[in-house]
């Protein structure tokens, strides 16, 4: 069994999202029947899964979903299976899925998750295969699903570290990765302050998205600043601006925690009497 660490907000429920988009009526009632026969035949999931792309559309719904993922999610949701027999079914449809139906399956999963109660926790366990199988050999655009709130709060912590680093390595902005606020630790800011110096030796500009995660952290920043220092004489360009970015991260955190106890300070000043 894996540890749960706290569960970052699930993706808006796909039904009301679906719900307030402009889908065509011939959608919504092929989507409403598919869904109705998913919860009465669960195995019909395997035909009409591929085909809601087809017949709901591809556009962009909010910033978690797309048409097809909303309605291949209302799919998922459908099912009345539990379980092991849930997992199974579950791992069908990655396994068998190209990415954009991968990608609706990871970004299911907290949902899935958040209904599931079998004891012996098989779902959570068979889905985190999956995440594990897409964070080996996905494209950037389902890591960056596998990443989302269900890997946040099941994936083990050094797999967690790794999977961050390979977003960086891969241009995947970090914004992106779910739990990040909650899992970030001295460890990962250590890993990343390592991938830093690298990228600073190879004459190759630091990702800005690695300096909040290792300034969190003052000794890990203040000693990849001076091992930047170092390599000043031989990549001065890449070491000044890697050092005037923490410095200037460094500033602004200082400012921002400056206006925060300012205004906590001013929220606790008794009023004055009129």
């Amino acid at each position: 069994m894996t540890s749960v660490h706290n569960l970052p907000p699930a993706p808006a429920d796909p039904r009301a999202v679906l719900d307030s988009a402009a889908l065509p009526e011939p959608a919504r009632v092929w989507l409403r029947e598919a869904a109705a026969s998913v919860a009465v035949r669960p195995n019909a999931i395997r035909v009409l899964f591929p085909a809601a792309r087809r017949r709901c559309g591809q556009q962009p719904l909010d910033a978690q979903w797309s048409v097809d993922e909303a309605a291949r999610a209302v799919l998922l949701i459908s099912l009345p299976q539990r379980g092991q027999d849930l997992a199974d079914q579950v791992a069908v449809l990655f396994r068998h899925g190209d990415p954009a139906e991968q990608r609706a399956v990871l970004k299911t999963l907290p949902l899935l998750d958040d209904r599931e109660a079998a004891p012996d926790g098989a779902f959570g366990e068979m889905a985190l295969t999956l995440v594990r199988e897409a964070l080996r050999g996905a494209g950037a655009d389902v890591l960056e699903a596998a990443l989302g709130p269900y890997a946040a709060a099941r994936l083990p912590d050094p797999e967690y570290r790794r999977a961050v680093l390979g977003c960086v390595l891969g241009g995947i902005p970090l914004d992106r990765v779910a739990g990040l606020d909650t899992r970030a630790d001295r460890e990962l800011a250590r890993m990343l302050a390592d991938l830093a110096h690298d990228r600073i030796a190879a004459a190759q500009d630091v990702p800005a998205c690695v300096w909040p995660l290792v300034r969190a952290f003052p000794d890990v920043a203040d000693l990849l600043a001076a091992r930047a220092r170092v390599l000043a004489s031989t990549v001065p360009d890449t070491a000044a601006r890697a050092l005037a970015a923490a410095e200037e991260l460094a500033a602004a955190q200082e400012l921002a925690a400056a206006q925060e106890l300012a205004t906590a300070d001013g929220l606790a000043a008794p009023r004055e009497e009129a």
